[in-house]
């Protein structure tokens, strides 16, 4: 393969050569010529005369880059200087230095504020939570005395579920409140737990920290997704080491032993080609089928394990190299890269060639943690080690981020909004004082933020790179499904026990006891708690709206008046959230900046239909998620998909309808049940109330339509 491989680029160096003295493209000079790399350390030149000593052809061997891609862009970058214009130009540049050599106390930033903002929604929030409580609990006073019959007391027993999966809504009406009335300069401010402008920057040109830029990758495509990805990282890496600065790129290959070997050993020459650092862990191999030593990959979410693994080869070398210890004066460069090489072949050796692993994988002074489609900014390692260097107290720097489109579908568009709303607020809620907790965050990822808090550390947001950091969004129907219900089990895992272990280990798990004993501010856990509340919220609404269709057509005439049936509560979250809401959001961005107000709000309200199909939609596969923990059924993801898959109509029939079968098995039984009741039955047996048919009909249409209308490769019939 090797021999065939060196032929062709034979061929072609002395092919190009031709054509270049043909069309007289030389001058005759003696570092005039062509070079081709034929592989790892291999190159090819014509004329062969290029080999010469110290000349061009050694030049680029030590470079180990691709000119003719680096004079496009040298080339293309100078027109597009000149065409610049200043009003293009991003005022957020930070002109703050601070000499690194100088002693501790001058490096440390002074103690910021602490904004009590989200105290006070907090506040006021638990205050409306009792006001309703004491409302219906009126309700129920009255009606004892009048028939003493004390057995409405036992209502009182389900106040705490209440409380937990209301506090979100609550918090959402204050919330809004705020954003339209209340104080915004805090969203343009530096606090304890926010960074809203730029830090001081460490003056460039001295010895800056190592950077380490952690990136998980699994079967994405190398050219599509993982490539414009290293190219991002690069040009950020470039502009830091002409800073001062040093960094390295060290990609966690979960992928690269499943593939072929022409895609493994592409991945391989991608890597060395651009001097990344990888290692790749063995397959999921629990039996030991493929190999002789089985393999297990722990963890539902795979991502998490694959960098740990990767971290763990990262730490056995460093074991391997502590020797000589201090190192002598005469140690050099040559030296530790010696050492290392021998340390990486035993590391391999070790594993018996189960881990496979290449290149630089030691850590540096700081890690930035990006996701396989992630686009840097050009300029943002220089701001983030110097907040880092200013803060010792500060443990982790959650950015930002705008969202990466790959397609133009109206499923991705949609899912961007949201996604950017999102965004928005954990902005506006992290700069009000709340302590940021990602919705991405799983067990692991809580369990090391509670450990760090422990130790005094903060976890601070950054909100100065703007868009800069983009990320991409599930593609389709099925992925964004696929990671609700994660965040669903996860949340689940972090508050109980499956159902088998309460009689021995309680309901609730020792994270969770740990987070409520924790020194973490009560308004933060309030919050924490209510987003954990709106995935039990939204698992059981099918279920109760189900429900409250037979109490209140059979037996509307003696509910309890403390009841509140389901379509006082859908009137009130159309009130809140579809209507207030989408009008707050558009103030508050119209506020901070982000966009026009009229914009704002023809955007939003664009969306109202397509976010109530898919939030109507989630009830029955989020309560799936839920109950497989509960009882102990094992639920597994595959990664999300991170390029549009070309498909068609008539493939696609076939896939919703085995996704999605048991959920159009339960809306078409539902309809047929909702039409006999209403039509068939005998009178008195009849549920026609509007009030209580149209919340459980709202369900039934979301959750039909959602695998339907939210699918464009359903919606655009192509074959």
């Amino acid at each position: 393969m090797h021999r065939l491989n060196n032929a062709k680029c034979e061929l072609m160096v002395n092919h190009i050569w031709s054509q270049q003295a043909q069309n007289l493209w030389f001058t005759g000079g003696e570092e005039e010529g062509v070079v081709i790399k034929a592989g790892r350390d291999q190159y090819v030149c014509c004329p062969p005369d290029l080999r010469r000593p110290d000349g061009i052809f050694e030049a680029i061997q030590a470079l180990n880059v691709k000119i003719e891609r680096g004079l496009m862009q040298l080339v293309w970058s100078i027109q597009a200087e000149e065409g610049y214009s200043e009003k293009e130009k991003n005022d957020r540049v930070s002109v703050h230095e601070m000499d690194i050599t100088a002693s501790e106390e001058d490096l440390t930033e002074k103690p910021r504020r602490i904004v009590l903002l989200h105290s006070i929604t907090t506040a006021i929030t638990l205050c409306l939570i009792i006001i309703t409580l004491g409302a219906g609990y009126r309700k129920i006073v009255q009606e004892i005395a009048l028939d003493r019959s004390y057995i409405r007391l036992a209502l009182i027993a389900v106040a705490p579920v209440t409380i937990w999966v209301s506090f979100f809504f609550f918090q959402a009406l204050v919330g809004n409140i705020f954003q339209i009335f209340g104080p915004i300069s805090q969203v343009q401010s530096n606090t304890k737990y926010y960074s809203g402008l730029p830090p001081k920057r460490l003056p460039t040109g001295s010895s800056l920290p190592h950077v380490t830029i952690q990136c998980p990758v699994y079967k994405e495509g190398l050219q599509s997704v993982i490539a414009p990805t290293v190219f991002s990282i690069k040009a950020a890496i470039s502009t830091y080491e002409m800073q001062g600065g040093t960094a390295d790129i060290f990609i966690n290959d979960d992928g690269m032993q499943l593939l072929s070997r022409e895609e493994s050993q592409a991945r391989m020459d991608f890597y060395e080609e651009h001097s990344i650092g990888w290692v790749a862990r063995p397959r999921h191999d629990p039996k030991g089928e493929h190999n002789e030593v089985p393999f297990i990959r722990r963890g539902k979410f795979k991502k998490a394990s694959n960098m740990n693994y990767a971290l763990w080869v990262s730490n056995r070398i460093e074991e391997k190299m502590i020797d000589p210890s201090p190192r002598p004066e005469y140690w050099t460069q040559q030296d530790e890269a010696g050492l290392y090489a021998q340390a990486l072949e035993e590391i391999v050796e070790e594993d018996e060639n189960r881990t496979w692993a290449d290149g630089n994988v030691r850590m540096g002074d700081f890690i930035l943690l990006i996701d396989s489609d992630t686009r840097v900014p050009t300029d943002c390692l220089l701001d983030a080690v110097s907040e880092m260097t200013h803060s010792p107290q500060v443990a982790i720097i959650q950015y930002s981020s705008g969202v990466m489109n790959v397609t133009d579908n109206f499923f991705e568009n949609g899912i961007t909004f949201f996604t950017n709303m999102v965004y928005t607020q954990i902005k506006y809620a992290i700069a009000n004082g709340d302590k940021y907790w990602s919705e991405s965050t799983v067990s692991e990822d809580f369990d090391m933020a509670l450990r760090l808090q422990s130790e005094g550390y903060l976890v601070r947001f950054g909100a100065y790179t703007g868009d800069g950091f983009k990320e991409g969004v599930s593609l389709t129907v099925y992925d964004e499904l696929a990671r609700w219900e994660k965040y669903a089990f996860g949340c689940s895992e972090l508050l109980f026990h499956p159902l088998r272990y309460w009689i021995f280990r309680g309901p609730f798990t020792k994270l969770f006891r740990d987070f409520i004993c924790s020194g973490m501010p009560l308004p933060s856990k309030l919050t924490i708690l209510s987003y954990i509340g709106t995935y039990y919220a939204i698992g059981c609404a099918w279920l109760l709206t189900l429900l409250n269709y037979f109490i209140v057509g059979w037996y509307n005439t003696v509910l309890d008046k403390y009841y509140r049936n389901s379509f006082q509560v859908y009137l009130s979250i159309i009130v809140v959230f579809t209507g207030l809401g989408n009008v707050a959001l558009a103030v508050l961005r119209y506020r901070i900046g982000e966009q026009s107000l009229l914009r704002s709000l023809l955007t939003n309200f664009m969306w109202i239909p397509l976010m109530t199909i898919f939030l109507g939609g989630l009830s029955l596969h989020v309560s799936q998620a839920l109950l497989s923990h509960l009882v102990g059924i094992d639920m597994n993801w595959g990664a999300t998909s991170k390029e549009a898959e070309n498909t068609t109509f008539f493939n696609e029939v076939p896939k919703v309808i085995k996704k999605f079968g048991f959920t159009f098995l339960f809306c078409i039984t539902a309809a047929i049940a909702m039409v006999v009741l209403a039509c068939v039955v005998p009178y008195n047996w009849r549920i026609d109330q509007f009030f209580a048919i149209y919340p459980l009909a709202t369900v039934v249409v979301s959750h039909f339509l959602l695998p339907i209308a939210l699918n464009p490769s359903l919606m655009l019939f192509t074959w």
